[in-house]
């Protein structure tokens, strides 16, 4: 008797028999998978997935639009920049032009004055095209900096292509379906 039991339980035996029986694995295996699916159906597992999938759809579009709109913003700070950069340098052109004149006028005065006059006027003149260089220099550098922050940006935002934005998506299923299980 025990040695029947342990032959009907043997793999190649199970199957065995009519297809519509308990004792057909087959069937049994069928029955459960059908009723496995039921359940699913009946408490909108589905619905539930497909909610969630939605839920995250739209997160990401509202983080791609945010993107978008930093990168608008970016590329206007940018522009404003650039735009102060311009007017920087024509000031400075225009102050080095100007002391320039200064020291010409200054020069031709102090000929006829004592020599010492002549060497201080033009010591003062040096003083303040040093003094207006230095300044620009400085604020260059200072606009350089910022417009170098936004090239970065822009750069950073152009890199993100529709296969990069894809990964991330792939990613991020990947990440849900890892925090579910």
């Amino acid at each position: 008797m025990i040695f029947a039991g342990l032959v009907a339980a043997l793999p190649a035996h199970a199957a065995s028999g009519p297809f519509f029986s308990l004792s057909n694995t087959d069937f049994t295996v069928l029955i459960a998978f059908l009723l496995f699916i039921g359940v699913l159906i009946k408490f909108k597992v589905p619905g539930m997935l497909t909610g969630l999938l939605d839920k995250r759809a739209v997160e990401i579009k509202q983080d791609l639009d945010t993107a978008r709109q930093l990168r608008e913003d970016a590329k206007t700070l940018l522009a404003s920049y650039e735009r102060k950069s311009r007017d920087v340098k024509s000031q400075v052109e225009r102050i080095i032009a100007t002391a320039g004149e200064d020291a010409r006028l200054a020069a031709d005065a102090a000929k006829e004055d004592l020599k010492q006059s002549i060497a201080r006027r033009l010591q003062a003149a040096e003083d303040q095209i040093a003094s207006a260089e230095a300044a620009a220099v400085r604020e260059v550098r200072e606009r350089a900096i910022v417009v170098a922050i936004a090239a970065a940006g822009d750069i950073l935002a152009k890199q993100m292509t529709p296969e990069a934005a894809g990964a991330m998506v792939e990613a991020s299923i990947a990440e849900v379906g890892a925090k579910l299980h």
